[in-house]
């Protein structure tokens, strides 16, 4: 079925359906919801973070839920509170003209005493997390005698996060239950031991490889030391000033630790992990939604939930012990048919593990260099003159101080008060940078082997709308060789550089010198030749970490940009 509108649903549903704008499903809703109208039964669901699995089993639970009785019918599992709350937030939409229709979402963090002055209300279908389920059992608040309906939603998560004996109690506590949904990323061993223990006959519906594969996510890896990770990490956020997004770690330490560090340097960003109060959690997921956060530092668990489709980048701070759960950590970016980034900050050890990865998405990564002194002080001077180009001035505040301003400068030339300026606004970057040591030092690969491979310069950048992912499909289609030979790729502003082996350096330079991307002529050369390039490793000089992303916050314009802006350097 290409379209919800011929799903037979009831036509309260179909309408809500129609408010919400909804017409073509998703893989996982197109499997499951005609499976789960024409006839109820016991289904897995194996699908990735975000294809759509509430709308898959939230609008078949609704459908079958009964308005008119006042007890629990449906009840639905989830791992983290986050995630609880969206899904209680998505069936309120889908059911909103069902009159008497009741749905209460219990999780910790809050008080218990209002979550069980609402379950005596007698709600149709309760959205809950384990733990403060069973505390609610326990005190005898609520009673699961009648549920039908249970679907336990990310289950391998719920699994990883120690809830199996709580889940074996939850369902042992609903004798009537006739039908159990369960919808997971992965099918692993304990969740098919769940399967068996507590489902019938049941049906399995799997989507999860529709998902890996995202063509609008280029995959980026940089690989240092293990010691100079957090310094990589400062490197990249400094060379990316208009980065919205999220930075893996694998505990909650390393979560609380990194952003500390970071905040401690100014950036602005804070930490999203399970040991937060609810409270704190909130209030960083409101400040991240609009933007007063560049990024959140968080583990997988908590960013379960996260509904945020404007993230531009991701970053794995470490690859994940599980190369699955990097289908889910990247999946946070290129959403709703925008591009993104993920990229991965690894050692020479973890390089097969990138390997292992490139396999299970069925994607090229691409091996970049982490960013010398010279690109990062470039790159901050690009995007302050775009933002004096873009920034519209307040016609009070013009008209106020105009006069003030011209006699105070009259005597400098434009040439000198425009450095001045930069110099004001970049002299902490360029102060911090300006002995940068190379971070990519200290491992070898084949690529990175002398003698093996020629690093090329090219005249496009990102301002004609160039990716690594966009310059290794042109480079491809221009020559004809193999994108695994094409290697340590950086992009600049208004230039880029890749490595190619020796014997397929002048079959590259001559295949693309008549070529045009975006109706630009191309221009290659060997970046040894250029001055400044940051072609040779040597070239670069020796610096600490860098702030210039750090003392950067939204700018709020009423242009609705997206940049961000730094505070005065000498604040």
């Amino acid at each position: 079925m290409n379209s919800f509108s011929s799903f037979p649903l009831r036509e309260e549903l179909t309408r809500a359906v129609a408010d919400l704008g909804f017409e073509t499903p998703t893989p996982i809703q197109q499997k499951v919801i005609p499976l789960l109208l024409s006839e109820p039964k016991d289904i897995i669901g194996l699908a990735q973070t975000g294809t759509g699995k509430t709308a898959a089993f939230g609008l078949p639970l609704l459908q079958y839920a009964d308005v008119n009785v006042k007890h629990v019918q449906c009840l639905v599992l989830s791992p983290t509170r986050e995630l609880c709350m969206q899904i209680q937030e998505e069936l309120k939409k889908y059911g909103q003209h069902m009159r008497g229709l009741k749905i209460t979402a219990v999780y910790g963090g809050v008080p218990i005493s209002g979550q069980m002055r609402e379950v005596k209300a007698q709600p149709q279908i309760i959205v809950a997390t384990p733990g403060r389920l069973i505390d609610l059992l326990e005190r005898k608040a609520l009673s699961l005698e009648n549920v039908q309906y249970v679907v336990l939603d990310e289950a391998d998560e719920m699994l990883n996060m120690g809830f199996r004996e709580d889940i074996d109690f939850i369902l042992k506590s609903t004798p009537k239950r006739q039908y159990t949904w369960l919808f997971s990323a992965t099918m692993s061993n304990e969740v098919r031991g769940i399967a068996k223990r507590f489902m019938q006959k049941w049906e399995e519906v799997s989507v999860a490889a529709a998902n890996v594969t995202n063509e609008n996510i280029d995959h980026q890896y940089f690989v240092t030391n293990h010691h100079n990770r957090f310094d990589t990490l400062q490197r990249l956020l400094d060379f990316t000033p208009g980065i919205y997004g999220i930075i893996f770690t694998r505990t909650r330490q390393d979560a609380q630790d990194v952003s500390e560090k970071l905040m401690k340097q100014g950036y602005h960003v804070s930490a999203l992990h399970g040991d937060m109060d609810q409270k704190m959690r909130s209030k960083v997921m409101e400040r991240f939604k609009s933007k007063n956060l560049q990024a959140i530092v968080a583990t997988d668990v908590a960013a379960r939930g996260l509904d945020v489709n404007d993230i531009t980048h991701v970053i794995n701070y470490e690859l994940p012990d599980d190369p699955e759960v990097y289908t889910h950590r990247s999946g946070r970016t290129a959403r709703a048919g925008k591009s993104g980034i993920c990229m991965s900050i690894v050692s020479p050890k973890e390089i097969s593990g990138i390997r292992h990865i490139e396999r299970l998405v069925k994607q090229k990564f691409h091996l970049s260099d982490i960013p010398d002194g010279a690109e990062i002080v470039r790159k901050r001077l690009f995007h302050f003159l775009d933002q004096i180009e873009s920034i519209e001035p307040q016609t009070d505040f013009a008209k106020l101080y105009q006069a003030s301003i011209h006699e105070r400068f009259e005597a400098m030339d434009k040439d000198e008060l425009i450095r001045r300026l930069i110099w004001l606004q970049l002299r902490e970057t360029i102060d911090i940078y300006q002995k940068a040591k190379d971070l990519n030092a200290g491992y070898e690969t084949k690529e990175r082997r002398p003698g093996r491979s020629v690093r090329l310069f090219i005249n496009i950048g990102e301002k004609d709308g160039l990716t690594t992912q966009k310059l290794v499909q042109f480079i491809v289609e221009s020559t004809d060789i193999d994108a695994n030979l094409i290697e340590r790729i950086t992009v600049r502003d208004m230039s880029s550089f890749f490595n190619v082996p020796p014997d397929a350096a002048d079959h590259v330079m001559q295949a693309m010198s008549n070529k045009k991307f975006k109706q630009r002529k191309v221009r290659l050369e060997e970046a040894e030749a250029r001055s400044g390039s940051g072609g040779s490793p040597s070239a670069r000089p020796e610096a600490r970490p860098g702030r210039s992303f750090r003392d950067s916050k939204p700018s709020g314009s009423r242009g609705g940009s997206q940049k961000f802006n730094r505070r005065d350097s000498n604040n």
